[in-house]
């Protein structure tokens, strides 16, 4: 019987053990002391500890004494890493995924720009390092050639900005991938991002299963993603797929891999932006409108099939389209406060269901979410036999997606897909970063709140019933946080969610959560008015601490700093002062609302004295 063994965590190591049982393979996990309860240790055959994904030594030594004879990367962690691929050749387990060597070809912009090109494949029009500033056309990117993810990459828009870009670049390229080499190309100002499935076995085969569209993105990560590409004709379509192929065949690809390129709305030309030598998170869009003599394609299992040296058992004819697929990743994040990453336990979840309607999930009621991973939680997937139909049925699934105890993106992604620019297709690769996308109303979430806390002001002999004499019923209020609300209903209506703790009610309504305060707002509030308190509005890690008790700060002056899922924020004061408490210093793990600095106002502390 073979035997896998799962590098990886969350929903892609459910993806993988879901199929690999139905094809009778034995399933390997691998878990951190964090994840030793996580869903896919519960659900593999066998499971092993590992101080850390990364460490390349510790997984192949996982899955040589598992008696692993494959390892699946998932993607992310060690999924890209050549040295990973050689370590596992040399212990004789078959990865299932393209050789180190191509990793390493593909896995550089520059070298990947060259395989490319000797394939025919048209790409992004480039500049020489040494070219005269004044000779570029601009706007022109400058963008690292070794990683991904936005990092080391700059728009130029004029000469005297290129130096200043190059350095910048150069410096985080060399902070986050060891290396500082750079290209520079031309900047297509609107643009969408299409990528190509394809699969290659080791008798010569390399398919396509058609494209997908990624075009909604935020700082170069991806939101929403959809197949077929909605915006392309057919023979864009043809001329995208075939040089998708031909690169893979060039570069003498196996299994799965993603061809990227950037299609310009101006042109129309399509130019190869580089290739994923990995599954990629949203290949479930491609397993729901890909078919194989009118049979939904599993990419996994073709990933296992070809890992064990079997052809593919279909040719490029056989392989259709049906329908149309749209994706919204689930984030712990606060997407109507900056993005921020959020982290806690999960009190409640109940992930949608119905008729075109998928979910690849790691989240349950009772668990705990960390700010040491990927804060990607889940996967909603719609299908429908238009785009249209597809669209709406995510609107639907987003609105049912209940998840408490943490904020996550879920409104903003329901917001989005029901947006006219989603459903009208308008949206670039840069729509995302010019414009706001409203946040949810809280009115609805707010009656189910008042309805919620109605038996606990309307306890005792005192309680209101609403008559009057000689006039209709009296309403019946509720401060809900900041304002009355009239109670108009007995309890939370479909898909709401309400929880009432003594400081506060928290609502899921249509996806978003809200959570009011249980303060009165018609109290006297004096007490509150400069509030120098400055709490941690991520749970994460304190870099640095900038100042200390009895200092003099101004307004803005930067406190100190936190990170947390690869982001950092600088925590300011809000008002001109003294500092009079720090509640944290750097390398503390704290959590979301805990107390770091307070700053008492110069104006208080003058009043004060002379009282």
């Amino acid at each position: 019987m073979n035997t896998v063994l799962i590098a990886n965590r969350g929903e892609i190591a459910r993806r993988v053990i879901h199929t690999a049982r139905r094809l009778g393979w034995q399933t390997v996990a691998i878990h951190t002391d964090l994840d030793v309860a996580a869903l896919h240790v519960q659900e593999a055959d066998r499971a092993v500890r590992v101080g850390s994904y990364l460490d390349v030594d510790e997984v192949v030594a996982a899955a040589r004494e598992s008696g692993a004879g494959h390892v699946h990367p998932g993607y992310g962690f060690l999924s890209e890493r050549s040295p990973f691929a050689r370590a596992l050749a040399d212990a004789g387990i078959t990865l299932v995924g393209p050789s180190a060597d191509v990793m390493d070809a593909m896995g550089r912009k520059d070298a990947a720009r060259e395989i490319a090109v000797a394939a025919g494949v048209p790409v992004v029009p480039s500049y020489s390092l040494d070219d005269d500033a004044a000779s570029l056309a601009y706007p022109v990117l400058v963008k690292a050639a070794a990683g991904g993810g936005g990092k080391g990459m700059r728009v130029v828009r004029g000469a005297a900005d290129l130096a200043d870009a190059k350095a910048a670049a150069a410096r985080e390229a060399a902070s986050s991938f060891g290396d500082d080499t750079l290209l520079i190309e031309k900047y297509v100002e609107s643009g969408r991002h299409i990528e190509v499935q394809v699969m290659g076995d080791s008798h010569g085969t390399v398919l396509h299963f058609f494209e997908r569209d990624c075009s909604t993105q935020r700082r170069h990560q991806k939101v929403l993603e959809e197949a077929p590409a909605p915006t392309i004709t057919e023979e864009q379509r043809g001329e995208i797929t075939r040089a998708a192929v031909a690169l893979a065949q060039q570069a003498g690809y196996t299994n799965a891999g993603t061809v990227e390129f950037l299609l310009d709305n101006a042109t129309g030309e399509f130019y190869f932006l580089e290739m994923n030598t990995r599954l990629q998170v949203e290949h479930p869009v491609t397993e729901e409108v890909a078919r194989a003599r009118g049979e939904r394609v599993d990419l996994v299992e073709l990933q296992l099939l070809v890992a064990t040296g079997e052809a593919l058992p279909m040719t490029q004819d056989d392989i259709t389209l049906e329908g149309h697929a749209i994706e919204a990743r689930v984030y712990a994040e606060d997407s109507f406060n900056g993005f921020l990453p959020q982290a806690g336990r999960a009190t409640h979840v109940a992930w949608p269901q119905g008729s075109g309607v998928r979910v690849d999930h790691a989240l349950e009621t009772g668990q705990d979410v960390s700010t040491s991973y990927d804060p990607m939680l889940g996967k909603v997937i719609a299908w429908g036999e238009d785009r249209e139909i597809a669209r709406r049925t995510l609107v639907r699934a987003l609105h049912r997606t209940e998840i408490a105890g943490l904020t996550t993106n879920t409104g903003f992604l329901r917001v989005l897909a029901s947006s006219e620019e989603f459903r009208d297709a308008r949206i670039d690769t840069a729509w995302l970063d010019h414009h706001d996308v409203p946040p949810p109303d809280d009115a609805q979430a707010r009656m189910a709140a008042a309805a919620a806390l109605l038996p606990s002001v309307q306890a005792g002999p005192w309680q209101a019933d609403g008559w009057r004499l000689g006039s209709d019923p009296a309403p019946v209020m509720v401060v809900v946080g900041d304002e009355l609300v009239e109670v108009s209903r007995t309890g939370p209506g479909p898909h709401q969610y309400v929880a009432v703790t003594s400081a506060a009610v928290e609502v899921i309504d249509a996806g978003h959560r809200f959570v009011f305060d249980r303060h009165d707002p018609f109290a006297d509030t004096a007490a509150g008015v400069g509030d120098g308190r400055i709490t941690a509005p991520m749970p994460g890690t304190v870099l640095s601490v900038a100042v200390e008790v009895g200092q003099d700060v101004a307004e803005g002056e930067t406190l100190g700093a936190m990170e947390a899922m690869k982001m950092e924020l600088a925590l300011k004061a809000p008002f001109a002062g003294t500092v009079t408490e720090v509640g944290a210093a750097a390398g503390d793990q704290v959590k979301l609302g805990a107390a770091l600095f307070v700053v008492e106002p110069a104006d208080f502390r003058h009043a004060e004295g002379e009282l």
